[in-house]
């Protein structure tokens, strides 16, 4: 690692590791320039953590990529300064730069998988990198890749050497790219969305693992994200971007509390927690991100924001500074934005509806069944296992005893990592998968074994919105097409009232009915989710099974969807089973929860005795590693961060199959033999929900504390 850098006379500080000056960043397409990056400048302190924060498209990435000298044709630096311990990389040579890329700058991509050569053992890749700069010889790389296996936190290190990408979990292969990108002890490490395809546990994991880098070793970090949770939790400073310029920046624990941009006040608005109020909508942010091919010559986020005046469209915002903070903003004078036509400086921005801005009545009473109407869905004791590919091969039990009931017009949640058979559940429940054993009954009626005619009727009354609005989409058909193929499949409307079915759709879900002949990528993924929601409703369902729905989304797009798929709930009595990772969301959305493990439900109640007295020991790892928006109580906060990996479905261990990574099983207590011998019954708890644990409501640290629900302030009224 480079020697620390030398204090600055001027500012008594010592010299920034990383000082990024009016970096300037275009593309030149044939539609015209692409302004992705614009007049950017930050500096970044050894051992102090970045974050560079902002909605798809605001130009974090290719800021990344411009430090590191990776911008591809037909875009370049254009101008400005990347200074590394005082050195312009943007005046060298691809030869130069060569040797300051995982030497002196590491950096850890989103996708781990494909950072990652398939067909190269994780010792080879890691060995390479380290020969390629010439800092270690052979032998000595051989070892050190080893320890760095061992850093990382991956058991067994020189087993785990000689296996291949695909042998590893999601998690564990995160790991392997962040040891190759501190292979040569770089003091500056990018890590661009690292967390954003885990699980909520591994996503922790990661986080503990950065934050030990940067404490131990004194590694600079420079993390791009869109979760202010993960910001709150691990980063120092932040820098939030829009439309390619970072418009706020400063300390995390000023920027959170008083935020001095509308646009950081905005996203912290639609930001979920788990504290919160369930019964007040989230405050999306309006309309869509600019164009970058036609910049504003004013305020970028002018279009947007509910404080904006005259000026701020015509005119570039100065830049104001104090307190070790900087924000472009014409409306915020001395950190507080000045009130315009009736919108208070200290409101909610004024841009949701007024009806939105209304609490809406509980979804729940004390005990959680205020839907004490007929049950639409019923699961007693299903089972799906899906046979080895070979004879040889292993069954995969994917559910085992799956009892879980839904009443019309609610929304059960459903949460768990990846592997756990939520989606699994959600194809039986869709009858796209048959279960092995047990019994779904819809309206009363056995569909277990239905035939083609009784699927084709199920169907049409369950329908599915997927992750991906995009992928799922046709993109060779209009929006109108693909809203009318439904329609005329199932003889919803006849040719003659297409036009007028389509129309009434788009309507229904908040989108102008012109839009009818535009095609997918025309619009913006909240928009594209909107679609696919309003197809989904096109047969007229009663339960629409949400895979995922918005975890492909923008913070400010996943609070538009999720008040949207609120509001047809109680405009058309739908009933929603709802699976996600993100337990904030799921919470804020769902009368009940039911948490998932290894092909079994651990924990079922209503959403708000789950998360705020969890009994079962997995529910509580879960909701402790959620990271909240706000540093003071992620400093404050007991994590369980959970180790190991889920066990594989086709050997699930016996008795209770969290047994192996319990914080409280027989790991930690070699006396409770009974959790590796019995498994055990979801039952009640003294909660007054079920768990399925021995010791139901032993561990409560890391859960939420639940808060006295506050009078309304009035933002709300």
């Amino acid at each position: 690692m480079s020697a620390p850098p030398p204090p600055n006379p001027e500012s008594g500080r010592p010299a920034p590791v990383l000082d990024v000056r009016n970096l300037v960043t275009r593309f030149h397409t044939d539609r015209g320039v692409v302004h992705a990056v614009e007049d950017v400048s930050f500096r970044v302190d050894a051992g102090e953590t970045l974050a560079i924060v902002g909605e798809s498209g605001s130009g974090k990435s290719v800021t990344a990529m411009s430090l590191m000298g990776m911008v591809r044709r037909p875009g370049r630096v254009e101008s400005g300064q990347v200074l590394y311990h005082g050195r312009d990389l943007t005046s060298l040579d691809e030869a130069a730069m060569r040797q300051v890329r995982g030497a002196g700058i590491g950096m850890v991509f989103q996708d781990p998988m494909s950072s990652l050569n398939p067909v190269m053992r994780i010792r080879d890749q890691l060995v390479e990198g380290m020969l390629a700069h010439g800092k270690f010889t052979g032998a000595q790389a051989t070892a050190r890749a080893r320890d760095l296996m061992a850093m990382v936190g991956i058991p067994d290190p020189d087993a785990r050497l000689a296996d291949y990408p695909h042998a590893f979990s999601g998690g564990m292969r995160q790991r392997v790219v962040i040891a190759m990108a501190i292979a040569n002890e770089p003091d500056v490490l990018i890590a661009d969305e690292p967390t954003t395809a885990l699980d909520v546990t591994v996503q922790a994991q990661v986080l503990d693992l950065l934050a030990s880098l940067n404490r131990e070793l004194g590694t600079a970090i420079v993390l791009i994200t869109h979760n202010l949770g993960v910001v709150a939790r691990i980063c120092d400073r932040a820098a939030v971007m829009y439309g390619g310029r970072i418009v706020e920046q400063g300390p995390v624990d000023a920027l959170f509390a008083e935020p001095r941009h509308p646009y950081t006040r905005d996203l912290l608005a639609a930001t979920p927690r788990l504290r919160a109020r369930r019964d007040i909508p989230l405050v999306p942010i309006p309309g869509r991100p600019p164009d970058l091919l036609l910049p504003s010559p004013g305020c970028a986020f002018a279009d947007r924001c509910a404080h904006a005046d005259d000026i701020c469209a015509t005119q570039r915002p100065p830049r104001s500074s104090g307190q070790d903070r900087t924000w472009d903003c014409w409306r915020s004078t001395g950190g507080r934005l000045v009130p315009r036509d009736g919108v208070d400086g200290d409101g909610d921005g004024g841009h949701a509806p007024a009806a939105e801005r209304h609490p809406v009545p509980a979804r729940t009473d004390g005990d959680g069944d205020s839907h004490g109407g007929e049950v639409l869905l019923s699961l007693a004791g299903v089972g799906k296992t899906f046979p080895g590919r070979t004879r040889r091969s292993p069954a995969v039990g994917a559910l085992d005893g799956i009892d879980l009931r839904l009443r019309r017009g609610e929304t059960v949640g459903l949460v768990g990592e990846s592997g756990c058979g939520k989606s699994t559940l959600g194809k039986v429940v869709l009858g796209i998968e048959r279960p092995t054993a047990g019994t779904l009954r819809y309206a009363d009626r056995d569909e277990s074994r239905a035939g083609r005619a009784e699927l084709r009727t199920l169907r049409r009354k369950v329908q599915i919105v997927f992750q991906d609005p995009y992928s799922s989409l046709n993109p060779r058909m209009t929006v109108g097409q693909a809203l009318a193929e439904p329609l005329r499949l199932h003889h919803r409307a006849d040719a003659s009232g297409l036009d007028a079915a389509v129309a009434e759709l788009l309507d229904l879900v908040g989108l102008d009915p012109s839009v009818a002949e535009r095609y997918p990528h025309e619009f913006s993924g909240g928009q594209r989710q909107r679609v696919v929601i309003a197809r989904a409703l096109a047969v007229g369902p009663e339960l629409i099974v949400c895979d995922e729905a918005v975890s492909a989304l923008d913070v400010s797009l996943q609070a538009q969807v999720v008040n949207l798929l609120a509001d047809l709930q109680r405009r058309l009595g739908l009933t929603y089973l709802f699976i996600g990772h993100d337990l904030a969301t799921v919470r804020h959305l769902s009368d009940r929860i039911a948490v998932m493990y290894l092909g079994q439900i651990v924990e079922e109640g209503p959403a708000e005795q789950v998360t705020a007295r969890p009994q079962h020991p997995y529910t509580v790892s879960l909701l402790s590693a959620v990271p909240e928006p706000d540093p003071a109580v992620e400093r404050s906060r007991e994590r369980i961060v959970l180790t190991g990996d889920v066990s594989a479905p086709t050997a699930p261990p016996p008795g209770c199959r969290f047994h192996t990574r319990c914080p409280i099983g027989p790991a930690v207590h070699p006396e409770r033999t009974v959790c590796r011998e019995q498994r055990p019954a979801l039952s009640l708890t003294a909660a007054g929900h079920a768990a399925a644990c021995h010791f139901a409501g032993e561990l409560t640290a890391g859960g939420p504390v639940p808060l006295p629900i506050p009078a309304l302030s009035k933002e709300h009224l």
